[in-house]
């Protein structure tokens, strides 16, 4: 094999590498799980840890299925792997934790940071988790605490130029009984 080949062989290693530690709302397992990436063009800044893919980009590390038109990859210094994914929409579908269910996401720009663990949607936002789904500008997710936030164009540098201000809108389905729970009785 020659040098260079080798070479070209290193970067796309160090590429899916920079990768692996960035699980989105990921099942656990997932993180163990080999990422695969697909696009119709690649450029990586070896001396920046940037990494470019571009045009019908498919990054798909177990569970997880991340879609855009381009991702930027970059590493920091202590190995952590941020993202931005942009797309009309940029979209991602991964199981949950310990569940028989999929979180699907959707915005014009996604961005997550692997050293805080946080999501972020911006522009065209929703999260829908089985049949419950939540229509923002923005949507923050800290993968850490759990803890989710939305927000409307409302009071945002986008609101003027999107036109009138958008609400935050949510879609919350009743919870199916057990299967075996008994009705509650009513109170006398």
């Amino acid at each position: 094999m020659t040098q260079k080949c080798l070479h070209r062989r290193g970067l796309v290693l160090l590429t899916l590498l920079c990768l692996a530690p960035a699980p989105l709302l990921a099942e656990r397992a997932d993180r163990e799980k080999p990422t695969n990436i697909e696009a119709d063009r690649m450029s990586m800044d070896d001396m920046r840890k940037e990494s470019v893919f571009e045009g019908n980009v498919v990054l798909s590390q177990g569970s997880m299925t991340l879609k855009a038109d381009k991702i930027i990859v970059k590493q920091d210094g202590d190995g952590f792997s941020s993202g931005v994914a942009t797309g009309k929409p940029a979209q991602f579908r991964q199981k949950r934790e310990g569940m028989d269910e999929f979180i699907e996401g959707y915005a014009d720009r996604v961005e997550y940071d692997g050293k805080s663990e946080k999501l972020q949607l911006f522009t065209n936002a929703r999260i829908k988790r089985g049949e419950d789904e939540v229509n923002g500008d923005y949507i923050s997710y800290n993968a850490l605490t759990e803890f989710y936030e939305v927000m409307s164009t409302k009071g945002s540098s986008t609101a003027a130029a999107s036109g009138p201000a958008q609400r935050v809108r949510a879609t919350i389905q009743p919870k199916k009984p057990a299967p075996n729970a008994q009705p509650a009785t009513p109170k006398k």
